[in-house]
């Protein structure tokens, strides 16, 4: 073999390489195709030469890992795990802790159905009866993704030669719930038409409930916690264990399930660089999935059930054209969640992941948005807090003000409507305004059973703790310790491993994220501590206690009396920051009032915890997230061009293709691999409460993950198996891929240090014996 050949590419025969360091970058390249060669091959070789391998041999003691005690990391999010059974005593829970169940509630009624039964409620579904794959030939078909990274894809006789025909093939692929589009008639005049598209936000919540991976993460039964058997300190953590649930199960029929609806909403850019354009996605998901589950971006827990429309309204007068889109905002809210509304009231049959029926009733439990957000939802107007009745000139207040209930706010527009038609729009936002609302005069949570404002507009960390921090506590210290000192002094700091070092400092920071907020709260209390006087270093030390102690993923009463304790320190001590002049507006000059509405808000964090639990599973950041996977990806597929449309097609194709990947990895591994049959007989003497479910078995329910959302798991020990047999010259050497027993090694061509001496090293690495 002459020595050419080994400076060419294996893969594409590309020459003209003066080392293997050379070759191995060309093939690393990601848009380069050689970067799957080497997997193709492994992949050709096991299907032409299949081995069985002894498992028991070649993988690693799964039992030594499960003792080192990561198995109970869901246990610091949600305790012990709750089982869904009526408990008339005492039930011990973590080491003292004693749980009260409610009883008598979230029974069973007999079968109802599962995924697999809705998944064969479509037209073609005789044609599964011999092909499950269908409208796909097979398996092969299916499976594209995997199989365009082969070569032997173009040799395979598949039913589509172009993406047209795929993309027609996958709207024939069984349907979830279905989008639908609405054009709403407005008595003052838009640029553009207003169309609102949704689907049933009754039927994603069913398909939620009824989801196989969330079998086990489903919590029905309210309970109390205690820290002892006397039960006088109350423990909080999820919903299920807070007083609404409780109080919301009492008002309910014997035996009805409190299915906790969750929403959320949020105006977020769709383009770059391409104009003003803005959607309003509608998230919703259950409070009844584990907390743990639920912040797992992964997990897919919140499913856009509607684009709100985001109008421009023809009006002389700005205000009004606010008032205009806000009332917009709250009709188009009560024609979504008209269903929801009605299952409140009414209840309906709804089916769980193991095909049990139960009595479903939906009320609102927490609607996650900003501060200006919420302030439109509670229907009240600017510098007004959306869940107490306390204006600006109130905020700076060390207490609590009045709770704004929904019985408060409609009394009052029950007055305005008295004194000016609604639709004189001008007139009476005269009349809201004198009880400082916003002139929507019919809120969409007025016929809501069991939901409230001020309960469901739950605190939420994202813009309430951690932007709070960075437009305020983090402005004082950067004013009282200086822009240039503290920039020296985080500039300094040891580098960790796993956190954002600011080498230039953080005053000039620009589009702070929540996880660099985050990273300067670690450190900014104890880099200023001794520039500043000891009672403005106490009042924003005793707000940063505050903000850690909220974040707690269990709470009792010991501990919101410490919360309450820290938010005191901080009023009692927060003159010292205005008389130093610390507290500035964008110009520079000192604002002399504490007229901040997320300050006001902080007072209602710990009744809000008592009320709905702990405010960590309200946070925005996996709703923040779903903005990406729901509406930016999709949007960035389209053609920059009505963009709602498409991402609604987007998103439909998608998760026909999520819930047939599901199906199929369902029945490939049912036990007698046949197809699922919803014509079963019922016998009407079965305990349908016990988890003995035929259709798809319990244990095969655990090992369902949500498909097409893993990440790839590269096998560096096949690679190195691979490469060790291969013949000189036609692989980059040396391998850098190579087994030591049970352990495979990975190494990269450049290391990121090529040079250095012994000196510098024990400098670099703090290392005084090297």
């Amino acid at each position: 073999m002459s020595s050419l050949q080994l400076l060419e590419c294996p893969s594409c025969g590309k020459g003209s390489f003066k080392d293997h360091v050379a070759v191995t970058r060309h093939m690393s390249q990601p848009r380069s195709g050689c970067n799957t060669w080497l997997q193709n091959l492994i992949c050709l070789d096991e299907l032409n030469n299949p081995v069985n391998m002894d498992e028991s041999d070649d993988r690693v003691n799964n039992s030594d890992m499960e003792s080192s005690g990561f198995e109970n990391w869901d246990e610091v999010f949600q305790g012990s795990r709750m089982e869904d059974q009526v408990h008339d005593e005492r039930t011990p829970t973590r080491d003292s802790e004693v749980m009260d169940s409610y009883p008598d509630c979230a029974q069973s009624y007999g079968r109802g159905y599962m995924f697999l039964d809705l998944f064969n409620t479509d037209e073609n579904s005789k044609h599964r009866v011999t092909n499950p794959y269908y409208p796909f030939s097979g398996q092969r078909d299916w499976e594209i993704d995997s199989f365009l990274s082969l070569e032997m894809i173009k040799t395979l006789p598949l039913l589509f030669s172009s993406a047209k025909e795929l993309r027609g093939r996958a709207e024939m692929l069984p349907s979830g719930p279905r989008w639908m589009s609405q054009t709403i008639p407005t008595m003052h005049p838009t640029k553009l038409p207003v169309v609102l598209y949704w689907h049933d936000p009754l039927d994603c919540v069913s398909s939620l409930l009824n989801h196989p991976a969330f079998h086990d993460e489903l919590d029905f039964t309210p309970h109390r916690v205690y820290t002892t058997a006397q039960r006088l300190c109350h423990v909080y953590s999820e919903w299920m264990t807070s007083d609404d649930a409780w109080n919301m199960q009492s008002a309910l029929p014997r035996g009805a399930t409190l299915l906790r609806t969750i929403l959320s909403s949020d105006k977020t850019n769709i383009s770059t660089m391409t104009g003003d354009r803005v959607a309003h996605p509608l998230l919703v998901s259950l409070a009844n999935i584990r907390m743990s589950t639920q912040l797992k971006s992964s997990s897919n827990a919140f499913v856009l059930t509607a684009l709100l429309p985001v109008p421009k309204f023809i009006h002389k007068n700005k205000r009004m054209r606010g008032v205009l889109e806000d009332r917009l905002i709250h009709e188009c809210l009560d024609i979504v969640l008209r269903p929801l509304k009605l299952a409140a009231r009414e209840g309906i049959m709804l089916s769980d992941p193991v095909g049990h029926s139960r009595y479903c009733f939906t009320p609102l439990v927490s609607y996650i948005v900003d501060t200006p957000e919420a302030m439109m939802l509670a229907a009240v107007g600017g510098k007004t807090s959306p869940v107490t009745t306390a204006m600006y000139k109130q905020f700076e207040d060390p207490f609590r003000h009045q709770p704004r209930t929904g019985a408060t706010t409609l009394s009052q527009l029950d007055i305005a409507r008295s004194k000016a038609d609604p639709n004189d729009i001008e007139a009476f936002f005269r009349e809201a305004q004198k009880f400082r609302l916003n002139g929507v005069n019919a809120p969409f949570w007025l016929d809501w059973l069991l939901s409230d404002p001020s309960h469901f507009l739950t605190p939420e960390f994202l813009h309430l703790i951690h932007h709070e921090f960075y437009d305020h506590d983090a402005k004082w210290l950067i004013c009282a310790v200086g822009h240039t000192e503290i920039d020296f002094r985080f500039s300094v700091l040891q580098v960790i491993t796993g956190f954002c070092h600011f080498y230039g400092g953080i005053s000039k920071l620009k589009q702070v994220t929540g996880r660099t907020q985050r990273d300067i709260q670690r450190s900014i209390i104890a880099v200023s501590a001794d520039a500043v006087s000891n009672t403005v270093m106490t009042a924003i030390r005793a707000l940063m206690d505050f903000r850690y102690l909220v974040q707690s993923p269990v709470i009792d009463d010991t501990l919101l009396t410490q919360i309450s304790m820290a938010l005191e320190e901080f009023h009692r001590n927060k003159d010292a920051i205005i008389e130093g002049g610390f507290r500035r507006g964008q110009r520079g000059g000192v604002i002399e009032n504490w007229y901040i509405p997320k300050l006001e808000l902080m007072q209602s964090i710990v009744p809000s915890i008592r009320n709905t639990g702990v405010p960590l599973q309200w946070t925005a950041n996996t709703t923040e997230h779903a903005h990406i996977t729901e509406i930016k990806d999709p949007a960035r597929s389209s053609n920059n061009n009505n963009y709602d449309p498409q991402i609604c097609r987007h998103l439909d194709r998608a998760d026909k293709c999520r819930h047939f990947d599901l199906a199929m990895s369902l029945l490939n591994n049912m036990p007698d691999s046949k197809q699922h049959s919803s014509d079963v007989d019922v016998d009407e003497n079965v305990d349908f409460d016990a988890d003995d479910d035929h259709d798809i078995p319990i244990d095969l329910l655990a090992m369902i993950k949500y498909p097409g959302h893993s990440r790839p798991i590269t096998n560096y020990f096949g690679i190195a198996k691979f490469l060790q047999y291969r013949e000189i010259g036609t692989v980059p050497m040396p391998l850098r891929s190579f087994v030591v027993e049970r352990t495979g090694f990975h190494f990269a061509y450049d290391p990121s240090i090529r040079k250095i001496s012994v000196d510098d090293a024990a400098i670099k690495f703090d290392l005084a014996d090297l």
